[in-house]
């Protein structure tokens, strides 16, 4: 099962005990997946649609914790495409109505299907409600991309305005959610590794959360690794280069003027680093007679690397 599957696992687990929350995830569900239809004698119905069994059951379980409703079940098979969708349906009247009153969607008085409306703010005033109403619309139409690959989480809405709600709820906690048109949907998603485990937390989806930081913590270890093992071959690769260089002036001077004229402490580094090429600066001032500091072995090679190019000039060379 894929990193959004077990978030959606986990989720669909998670019953709050307070109806009030019950409510607010009942509201997602509707607003999400579902839609509501008025026959000919101004009954009405209520259709939850999902491709996901754990979210069929989840939806099938809330109605009756929370509204003693015993909904019905429809499965249809798509042999063509290999796949089976799932519907859980109020068909009684009177129940219908009572979900769709106690969710806010519509009021005392009964309404055409048109202006019956979704996410009223009324019913995710509390925190704890918040929290419910985002693990709905998560586990109806949300998903999650491999931590191990990228960090992304999304939750896609047919209509514009359901996209602002449900970002504004997530911003609530402190994200920065954004929303972005996709054909002809709405994706309200979080980008950040940081703000993904925040919207997990507010979800109360701990045991993916757990999972999450672990993938992150290795990601930040091997990430860290690699950026001092480029560091560290960057400054060998240095090294060695400045010490090839060094050992050109050195030949040079030695094939041209020689090192008779040279000062003796000059001569003695030029003489060590031709027979140590591959020595670092702290070891070819321990090898000098009286020992060298870094920093005086540099000043000498410098120097000598100084006189080369002088020589060079004089004698018409390049640089």
């Amino acid at each position: 099962m894929s990193f959004s599957g077990n978030v959606r696992k986990e989720l669909s687990g998670n019953i709050s005990p307070a109806r009030h929350c019950q409510i607010a995830e009942a509201a997602a569900f509707i607003g999400m997946c579902g839609t509501v239809a008025i026959n000919s004698f101004d009954q009405y119905s209520v259709r939850l649609h999902s491709e996901n069994f754990l979210v069929a059951r989840k939806v099938f379980t809330l109605l009756e914790k929370t509204f003693n409703i015993k909904a019905d079940i429809s499965i249809r098979r798509n042999i063509s495409k290999d796949s089976v969708s799932y519907a859980v349906v109020i068909r009684r009247h009177q129940d219908a109505l009572r979900v769709l009153q106690a969710t806010k969607m519509i009021g005392e008085h009964r309404q055409d299907a048109d202006a019956i409306h979704a996410f009223n703010p009324l019913v995710i005033q509390q925190t704890c409600c918040k929290r419910a109403f985002l693990r709905g619309a998560f586990q109806a139409a949300g998903s999650m991309s491999d931590p191990n690959k990228s960090y992304h989480f999304e939750i896609v809405c047919a209509l514009p305005e359901a996209a602002r709600q449900i970002q504004s709820v997530i911003c609530s906690f402190g994200m920065d959610a954004k929303v972005v048109p996709r054909k002809k949907s709405f994706v309200v998603y979080l980008k950040e590794g940081s703000q993904i485990v925040d919207i997990l937390n507010v979800m109360e989806a701990h045991v993916s959360l757990m999972e999450l930081e672990n993938v992150r913590i290795l990601k930040e270890m091997r990430n860290s690794v690699n950026r001092k093992v480029n560091c560290e071959t960057a400054n060998i690769n240095k090294t060695v280069s400045a010490a090839v260089k060094q050992v050109e002036d050195i030949t040079y001077l030695r094939d041209t003027v020689g090192f008779e004229n040279l000062p003796e402490s000059l001569v003695e580094t030029a003489l060590a680093r031709l027979e140590n090429p591959e020595a670092a600066l702290k070891e070819l001032g321990q090898a000098m007679t009286p020992p060298v500091g870094k920093s005086g072995i540099n000043h000498r090679l410098r120097k000598l690397s100084e006189m080369a190019d002088k020589v060079r000039q004089e004698r018409g060379g390049l640089l």
